[in-house]
């Protein structure tokens, strides 16, 4: 079989089948646990479909955080390209900085959630990495307790102010923001308004659905644009279920986030009233079956855990938290394929694939023939799905082996923060 010959001509035919970009320019400030993650892979898959110019992190997959963000967090412009088309990696915001890198034309957008879920969720996903959070568990471990129920009881004893990675400790939301988040001062209302007035598009978590039929309202996307599974999301185990003085502790702990989601909340209505309230009930509809039924086509498992899960498709775990994820359906067209893959693609492993133009400029690449070759633009998703034979991927760490439902093996490097070199292909037979 010509391999090489296939390999080659499909993905030819597959770069020159990209369409330039036929939406603004997008900033998505992604917050931290509130569903940006799902929100993120939208935008992934958008970007990479139209060959956007993405803007990502000199440095890991986020812009330096928790420091606010600059223009010079930002790795350069790849060659070739007039303007940064899109901006959805973690930072915590600047908007005068991000205005220098993005054009003037870009539409802001980002997602806010329930502040008690919120600040849930973040505890238990960042309970090792938080300081606060960590002095907090220890103690608990100690007395007996949830770590969570001892820090609320008196969290002023665990949180110092002046740790910068103690910012998701309080009002996280408000501090991805760039609010001061540690207590209200004069300045709130007039940041709010600032606020406001940047973003086009401020989500709700808990009306999803409705906000991504606005969200496609005002970038001009289709239901398949739109459809979705929720990412980088905990098994139910690693949940702490709040009863009401739990709640009402953490809603005074964190009453700078509750007035910001408020506020947005009721943006958010008149945004929905504006659209009319009839028009988004019927969208909401056409996109909750559209996505049920890619769903259906895609998903074989949901919540599987993370040691059954392929290496492509293994969410990020952190000490406290289990976070699962979703398992291919067999059978599928390699278009299909492709297709429900990405969909299911954490956040990592999408950053990496996304890498340089969505995609990477391989170079050093050899056939099976012993031909050397370059590639541009090339879509390690697009490789494993294209090649109905086992791949042996090699680079300058370690591999880890995916192997596809038609078969093929394929490395995968989720930790890697620069556009890499392919340097050999062993095609096999």
């Amino acid at each position: 079989a010509h391999w090489s010959q296939f390999l080659l001509k499909q993905l030819a035919s597959l770069n020159s089948s990209v369409q330039r970009r036929a939406h603004p320019p997008m900033v998505f400030l992604k917050t931290h646990r509130t569903g940006s993650s799902t929100v993120q892979n939208i935008l992934f898959r958008l970007g990479e479909r139209e060959s956007a110019t993405f803007a990502f992190p000199s440095h890991t997959y986020q812009f330096n955080y928790p420091d606010r963000f600059r223009a010079a967090f930002v790795d350069e412009l790849p060659e070739g390209s007039s303007q940064f088309d899109l901006l959805c990696s973690h930072m915590r915001l600047d908007l005068r900085e991000v205005r220098k890198v993005m054009p003037q034309n870009a539409v802001f957008i980002t997602v806010l959630r329930d502040p008690i879920k919120t600040f849930e969720s973040v505890f238990g996903y960042y309970t090792s990495t938080v300081p606060a959070f960590l002095t907090a568990h220890r103690a608990a471990a100690i007395e007996g307790k949830s770590a969570l129920s001892v820090f609320l009881d008196s969290p002023e004893i665990f949180w110092d102010p002046k740790e910068p990675r103690n910012g998701l400790a309080k009002n996280p939301m408000s501090f991805d923001m760039g609010f001061n988040n540690q207590k209200w001062n004069g300045s709130w209302p007039e940041d709010l308004a600032q606020l406001e007035e940047a973003f086009h598009l401020v989500m709700i978590a808990e009306h999803f659905d409705e906000s991504l039929v606005l969200l496609g309202a005002l970038l001009g996307l289709e239901h398949e644009d739109l459809a979705y599974l929720r990412l980088n999301v905990r098994a139910g185990n690693s949940v702490t279920d709040l009863d009401e003085n739990m709640q009402a502790k953490v809603r005074s702990w964190n009453v700078l986030d509750t007035l910001l989601y408020d506020f947005f909340v009721q943006v958010f209505w008149e945004k929905a009233s504006q659209f009319g309230m009839e028009r988004l009930k019927a969208e909401v509809e056409r996109l909750r079956a559209f996505t049920e039924d890619v769903r259906r086509k895609c998903v074989s498992r949901a919540e599987v855990p993370p040691g059954e899960l392929e290496d492509l498709l293994r969410p990020w775990q952190t000490e406290t938290a289990t976070i699962v994820g979703y398992e291919v359906q067999g059978n599928l067209s390699l278009q299909d394929q492709g297709f429900c893959i990405r969909m299911m693609l954490p956040e990592l492993q999408y950053h990496s694939e996304a890498l340089d133009q969505v995609g990477l400029n391989v170079s050093g690449l050899v056939l099976a023939n012993g031909t050397p070759s370059t590639l541009h633009r090339t879509s390690l998703v697009e490789i494993a799905t294209l090649l109905p034979q086992t791949v042996v991927y090699i680079s300058g760490s370690q591999p880890m082996s995916w192997r596809t439902p038609n078969n093929t093996h394929f490395g995968c490097f989720t930790h890697l923060t620069k556009p890499f070199q392919v340097l050999e292909f062993l095609l096999t037979n």
